[in-house]
């Protein structure tokens, strides 16, 4: 027996955000459910068995504070709200699409799209030393720019320094033109995409001039002690177990670090082991250190790249 129910929106807008590009959140909501759905104007037609209608009715009711404000929804954003139906989560999710960590440049809302981001960013806020150990894509590196930004802004630290091992991925630094800085340059582009999100890109130029932020390859961290700074270790899956204990007995007083990269992801020699995986083995039970796991469920780019993870993850298993 077929059930049907009707959703009324209150606006094009929250149409348009509810349906998302190409009518995807749709397809996606449909997968969930095993519901049909048809989008009529502003009438969303659901139908299907009692179970499915009703599932389905709950998951878009569920995103209501998104799409009431014709705040954009991703699928990401579909999952988390189905993963907090199945868990009993949904006072919890409330508090997960209401909590804005930031705005970006052009005012768009920064936030933590699924429960384990949330954690993270909770375990930054807390620690003096965390590490972040996930797949592409998960906004390990991206969040913690952002919470360094918004430290800096405040006046907590004196200094931002993200730093990450120079390490290539299957090409070598030798051919590459320019002096170090500039080989190196193409290295550091995931930390200036994140500092741009946040920061005016001539603002940017004038702090890095003054030393505010310091963007360098993990060996200028050597004999350093790093006071009153907020330090991102960006793809630490590259750094030797020498390197690691290196950069980790850098921090000083007043100093908070983020240590993020993918185990499964190493450019390193075959034979080599990598100093991320050796620190979550020495340090796990360590107190006052973080550890922070992230999943192909915490992806937030785009859709593929969450299929794309997966697909390796089976291969390789």
């Amino acid at each position: 027996m077929v059930d049907g129910t009707t959703i009324q929106l209150p606006s094009r807008e929250s149409a348009i955000a509810l349906s998302g590009d190409r009518e995807e959140n749709l397809k996606v909501l449909a997968r969930q459910t095993g519901a049909t759905l048809v989008l009529r104007g502003q009438e969303l037609l659901i139908s299907g068995t009692a179970n499915q209608v009703d599932l389905c009715g709950r998951l878009v009711r569920s995103l209501e504070d998104f799409w009431k404000h014709g705040k954009s929804i991703t699928s990401v954003d579909i999952l988390t709200a189905r993963h907090a139906l199945d868990t009993q989560r949904t006072d919890e999710l409330q508090d997960l699409q209401r909590d804005v960590l930031a705005r970006t440049r052009r005012g768009e809302e920064i936030r933590a799209k699924t429960f384990r981001q949330r954690q993270y960013i909770q375990a930054v806020r807390t620690h003096d030393l965390t590490f972040c150990i996930g797949p592409a894509g998960t906004g390990k590196t991206f969040l913690a720019a952002v919470l360094a930004v918004q430290s800096l802004l405040a006046n907590q630290y004196e200094r931002l320094i993200l730093t990450r091992p120079a390490v290539e991925a299957g090409e070598k630094l030798g051919f590459l033109p320019g002096d170090l800085q500039q080989k190196v340059n193409p290295f550091l582009r995931p930390l200036y995409d994140a500092l741009h999100e946040m920061i005016e890109p001539e603002k940017i130029a004038n702090l890095m001039e003054r030393g505010v932020i310091e963007v360098a390859p993990l060996a200028y961290m050597r004999g350093r002690t790093l006071n009153n700074a907020f330090v991102i270790v960006d793809e630490a899956q590259n750094t030797t177990p020498a390197q690691m204990k290196m950069v980790l007995t850098r921090l000083g007083f007043r100093s908070r670090m983020v240590v993020t990269g993918d185990i499964t992801q190493t450019d390193l020699p075959p034979n080599q082991v990598s100093g991320l995986a050796v620190a979550q083995k020495i340090l796990q039970h360590v107190e006052g250190i973080a550890f922070c796991h992230l999943s192909q469920a915490d992806v937030v780019r785009h859709a593929l790249v969450q299929k794309i993870v997966a697909a390796y993850e089976q291969y390789e298993q």
